[in-house]
């Protein structure tokens, strides 16, 4: 195997594991009897469907930030921390809601998640269009998230 690839092959690991530890982080606390008493608008996706968009965005996520660091460019440096912010916001999010059960401050990480989100995506079209686009679902979800944080909050 050429040493590029292998090279490739451990930087793109580190950036998947990265991401499978801020999904086991966040995985820790879930939907469970708490929120299944919670009033929850009309709109609410089904349980079963969460685990299945986050598998897929985190995918996303680890080949965005791998597209950015095998990518030379001015930007990188503010890209990687912000993709690293993003991280942490993300895995913070499930620890504040389901964890602590602490509603309004979940909205502030998701604004804080969403913030970071979008400043990635518009940022990295510059070093990797591939890059931006694969977090334009991950900004949609998680706007739809922060809306869906923001009804229960209202409705609770």
């Amino acid at each position: 195997m050429p040493e590029w690839i292998s090279k490739d092959i451990v930087s793109f690991a580190v950036f998947a594991g990265f991401v499978v530890a801020a999904a086991v982080f966040g995985g820790q606390w879930g939907a469970g009897p708490w929120y299944n008493t919670l009033a929850k608008p009309g709109w609410t996706p089904p349980n079963w469907l969460f685990p299945i968009a986050w598998t897929i965005l985190y995918l996303m996520i680890a080949i965005a930030g791998w597209l950015i660091w095998v990518t030379p460019h001015e930007k990188r440096s503010l890209l990687l921390a912000i993709w690293a912010g993003q991280l942490l916001l993300n895995g913070a999010w499930s620890y504040i809601f389901f964890g602590r059960k602490e509603i309004a401050f979940a909205l502030v990480d998701i604004a804080g998640l969403w913030l970071l989100i979008a400043a990635f995506t518009v940022l990295a079209w510059d070093v990797s269009q591939r890059a931006s686009l694969l977090f334009v679902p991950y900004l949609v979800w998680v706007s739809y998230a922060a809306a869906l944080n923001a009804s229960i909050w209202v409705r609770n």
